[in-house]
């Protein structure tokens, strides 16, 4: 395998005013739940002179760079490696104060995208990998080496609109416990093979978020951080979630507006607790033409914003 060069890329972070124009709410703890390179943190933390910040990431490259790049703050930045299933501890750790707000920006860095060395991305030849935290888990090829193809179509179609998952999943799956899958490249070939010809990057960069997603438990990460916002939250502070596809952000909403009852034509709906979430804007926000230009990776944003009932 040819090797490449390890592409330095500083992070542009996507939709900074808007995500400050809803979560500033005065002094108190702010939860940086996706710290990425600091880059939301760094802005909050200048914009709110009484504002401290836990920032936390399962990237340990990240905590890294985000580490020195808020290193300036001192004692008002506290740092944790953790998932989102890990958030309670992390919280609790860090003193277990109620939350004035916390941001979920549920997207990749562009120093991870550009980093030959993680496999993430279909622009290099490099192991299929796909980890955030590269001590955590199994690497993609073996994941999809030991899965059943049913299972993997089902993530395909959820986390990346697949319309063909049944017979990606089953080639994917072959040619990986014939140990032809162990590289970005060989993926990015199946695809274009599957596909007739030459696959449309947006199709590969599908695939590879779906894969993503499935491998490091995205997914079910996320429903457990939801779940545990409103016990962490104080009355008044607000969410602010940040999602690139359809399915992340479909969990979002139905998590923090609340689950519509089924009808059912023999029986009453069944009772459904209140939301302890409001609304602060209609529909989702997403950025502006000029900051596409200027940043091409954020067109796919939508930006939602809750604020925490009184109880």
């Amino acid at each position: 395998m040819r090797s490449s060069p390890v592409v330095s890329s500083r992070h542009e972070p996507v939709l900074v005013e808007e995500v400050l124009r809803w979560i500033r709410g005065g002094p108190g703890l702010y939860l940086d739940a996706t710290l990425g390179d600091g880059g939301h943190a760094e802005a909050l933390l200048e914009a709110e002179s009484g504002a401290r910040l836990l920032g936390t990431d399962r990237d340990p490259q990240s905590l890294e760079v985000a580490g020195h790049r808020l290193a300036r703050f001192g004692a008002r930045v506290t740092l944790a490696r953790a998932a989102f299933h890990e958030l309670p501890v992390a919280h609790r750790e860090a003193g277990g104060e109620l939350l004035a707000g916390a941001l979920f920006d549920l997207g990749l860095s562009s120093r991870q995208l550009d980093d030959p060395a993680r496999g993430i991305g279909f622009r290099f030849d490099a192991p299929l990998d796909l980890r955030l935290d590269p001590a955590r888990g199994r690497p993609a090829w073996e994941e999809i080496r030991d899965a059943e193809p049913a299972t993997l179509a089902s993530a395909l179609r959820e986390h990346g609109d697949i319309r063909d998952a049944t017979r990606l999943a089953r080639a994917m799956v072959r040619e990986a416990k014939a140990g032809w899958l162990g590289t970005t490249t060989e993926l990015t070939a199946l695809v274009h093979r599957l596909s007739g010809g030459h696959a449309h990057p947006r199709r590969l960069a599908q695939v590879y978020q779906a894969l993503r997603i499935w491998v490091n438990g995205e997914a079910e990460d996320l429903e457990a951080a939801l779940e545990w916002l409103p016990r962490a939250v104080r009355a008044g502070g607000v969410v602010v979630t940040i999602a690139y596809h359809s399915g992340e952000d479909r969990r979002v909403k139905n998590a923090l507006r609340g689950e519509r009852s089924v009808v059912s034509r023999r029986r009453p709906p069944a009772s459904v607790a209140e939301s302890p979430w409001e609304p602060l804007h209609r529909g989702v926000v997403t950025p502006s033409q000029e900051e596409v230009g200027r940043n091409p990776r954020a067109r796919s944003a939508r930006l939602r914003a809750f604020r925490r009932k009184s109880t």
